[in-house]
């Protein structure tokens, strides 16, 4: 079962495109590098700027090597000055019935 990250991004208003590119940005070049699936970005449509982000690695110790990257962390310094908030989350992917 994989292990999701999973973020709740509240934008400054006006920054909504930096922030789309940004995120865009960390996501394309940490694809070929960790071998992560592409993360999904969606845009909450009641308040443009709060953005949910989420995606699978297949280990937890996949997702602490990815955290404590040189790619994330720079990633990371672009988009904070972008925020209101971040909400960062990590779940455990359940077997349904």
């Amino acid at each position: 079962m994989n292990v999701w990250t999973h973020g709740t991004w509240t934008v400054k208003a006006g920054q909504e495109a930096a922030f789309v590119m940004a995120w865009s940005n960390l996501a394309r070049a940490s694809i070929g590098v960790f071998g992560t699936a592409p993360p999904t970005i969606l845009r909450d449509r009641e308040r443009p700027n709060v953005f949910v982000t989420f995606g699978p690695f297949a280990s937890i110790e996949d997702v602490e090597v990815f955290r404590t990257s040189h790619l994330f962390r720079q990633g990371i310094e672009t988009i904070r000055p972008l925020l209101d908030s971040f909400e960062p989350a990590t779940f455990d992917e359940v077997q349904w019935a």
